[in-house]
């Protein structure tokens, strides 16, 4: 069995970079380079910011493995692997196991909509292969919601579940998790870093932290030093970027915010499109304002 391993601080999302229908391997170097240049701690591919739904199960392991390699344990890296096909999930998981990935997130089964126990099944399933699960609780993508309960009884009889990452949206699910259990909690939304931190949570797996993760890492740093008022100040500073990286579906914000600053080509797959014309002035506005230079 694997032992549970320590995960806290600022993790990215990573996006897929894309040129001409492919995955753009040269800028996804440039991206992770980036991130770890500029401080993050752990990078996350695959998962919904990478659009994983149109990736192939060969590109996914390819990205994952890519990811691996390029990151060379200078930083952990957990590797999306889920799907609502507990098969397909088990196949992602093994071949991230295989190519070194530190950990593995796994998104609540979609659109079948199991029950409970059909979550709790397929999560011990994907354990068998071995590798630390990061369960992945978004019921906005999934039409499925995992339960406190369920939370703390798979974090109790699996011993590869080792952290959740919380996007329910509500700091309730989050507190009600912390007096559960001691599982890790990391916020899966921006904007609920440091709520979800000031009761009880670890760290962030960041959208906006592939544009600006200097100042996601700056966040979590203050947030581990129990300096309250910096991250207050700082959490307040970022709010409104952060909001500006939903105002249409992730990831279409965030990778017009990479292609605005000449880091990626700005290409989604269908039925993602590009960020619409009346949203680009103000997210230029923004990320100008925290120093990214916007190419012409």
């Amino acid at each position: 069995m694997a032992s549970r391993m320590e995960i806290s601080g600022s993790f990215v999302a990573l996006v897929t970079p894309f040129a001409g229908g492919e995955v753009d391997y040269d800028a996804m170097d440039r991206l992770i380079e980036f991130q770890i240049e500029s401080g993050t701690q752990g990078l996350v591919p695959c998962g919904t910011t990478g659009e994983s739904p149109t990736l192939t199960h060969e590109e996914q392991d390819q990205v994952t493995a890519f990811t691996v390699e390029r990151a060379a344990g200078r930083v952990p890296v957990i590797a999306g692997t889920g799907s609502n096909a507990t098969s397909e999930a088990v196949q992602l998981t093994e071949h991230a196991g295989n190519c070194g990935a530190d950990a593995c997130l796994v998104v609540n089964p979609y659109y079948n909509r199991p029950t409970q126990q059909g979550i709790y099944q397929h999560v011990a399933r994907i354990a068998e292969v071995g590798l630390p699960i990061v369960l992945y609780n978004i019921p906005s993508r999934c039409a499925v919601e995992l339960s406190v309960e369920t939370i703390a009884r798979m974090y109790e009889d699996i011993e590869q579940v080792v952290a959740v990452k919380e996007a329910t949206g509500k700091l309730d699910v989050a507190s009600a998790i912390a007096a559960s259990c001691d599982i890790t909690i990391l916020s899966g939304d921006d904007s609920l870093t440091l709520p979800i931190c000031s009761v009880g949570g670890s760290g962030v797996i960041s959208v906006l932290a592939n544009i600006l993760p200097r100042e996601i890492r700056k966040l979590c740093d203050d947030i581990g030093a129990g300096d309250t008022e910096a991250a207050r100040v700082q959490h307040l500073r970022l709010l409104p970027v952060c909001k500006a990286m939903f105002c249409e579906t992730n990831p279409i914000p965030i990778k017009a915010a990479l292609a605005m600053a000449g880091m990626i080509t700005e290409e989604l797959r269908l039925p993602m499109t590009t960020l619409s014309d009346r949203h680009r002035g103000p997210l230029a506005k923004l990320l100008a304002e925290f120093g990214v230079s916007i190419q012409a």
